[in-house]
């Protein structure tokens, strides 16, 4: 992953109770159901063209642990392209677990401001196949699902792991996810410009005119992102995987 000549685009599938959801401003009690079968939604994303999928077990990321394992094996028995998996990853066992089991990248969020040894000790571990969700509101990290606000900046936590290996930062703006306001461009170049790590975004994306205008600005910028992550846009009809793959190849 590179700067915006290879940018990702990533389908996200939100895993609440086995099936697929889309919260608002990351509030479980906000969930719309989108559909009862995560494998299908996988597939139909993957055909579409789409080069990852981003998954998310939000059950798990309240929990502290997987909850929704057998959907998220259900979605890797059946696609061939790589899966980002987040959610209620809190232990090298259950990094361990899910890579044996085929995820291709497992997303530590909560753990990596907890427990930033456990990243440092994954990325070795697991060369290349670690990233760190990095979940903020108002430019400060909040954790446990996005249930909590901890006093620490993006950049901050961002640069712990400047060393560490990590494959990608993915930044999601809470006051943007779910609600189709437009992503927080600004504020994830930013955070681009200032580390070494990739970075993707997260959160927003209600259109193709908005994947558009982060993919020039991206191209503008002196250090591009490395991805976009969009679900409800998806879910909503707002936009389709083929028009997003493209329009992120510029």
């Amino acid at each position: 992953m590179g700067t915006v000549s290879g940018m990702i685009f990533f389908p996200a599938i939100d895993l609440k109770d086995g099936r697929c959801v889309r919260l608002l401003h990351g509030d479980m009690d906000k969930a719309t159901v989108f559909g009862a079968d995560p494998a299908a939604q996988a597939l139909a994303f993957a055909g579409a063209g789409c080069a990852w999928l981003h998954v998310v077990d939000l059950n798990g990321a309240f929990a502290g642990k997987p909850v929704n394992g057998a959907a998220v094996e259900g979605i890797l028995a059946v696609v061939k392209v790589p899966v980002q998996l987040g959610g209620g990853i809190r232990d090298m066992e259950t990094v361990d677990f899910w890579i044996e089991h085929g995820v291709a990248r497992v997303i530590l969020g909560t753990a990596a401001l907890k427990n930033p040894a456990l990243v440092k000790d994954a990325c070795r571990r697991h060369p290349g196949r670690v990233a760190v969700g990095v979940d903020a509101r108002d430019g400060q990290v909040a954790t446990e699902g996005l249930a909590e606000m901890s006093r620490v900046s993006v950049l901050d936590l961002a640069r712990r792991f400047e060393d560490a290996g990590v494959a990608a930062l993915i930044h999601t703006d809470i006051a943007r996810d779910g609600a189709m306001a437009g992503p927080n461009t600004a504020a994830t170049l930013a955070l681009a410009q200032q580390v070494s790590i990739p970075v993707i975004l997260s959160g927003g994306v209600s259109s193709l005119d908005d994947l558009k205008a982060v993919a020039s600005a991206s191209r503008a910028a002196r250090r591009g992102l490395a991805g976009v992550i969009s679900g409800r846009a998806l879910y909503d009809g707002r936009l389709n995987v083929r028009a997003a793959v493209q329009a992120l190849k510029g």
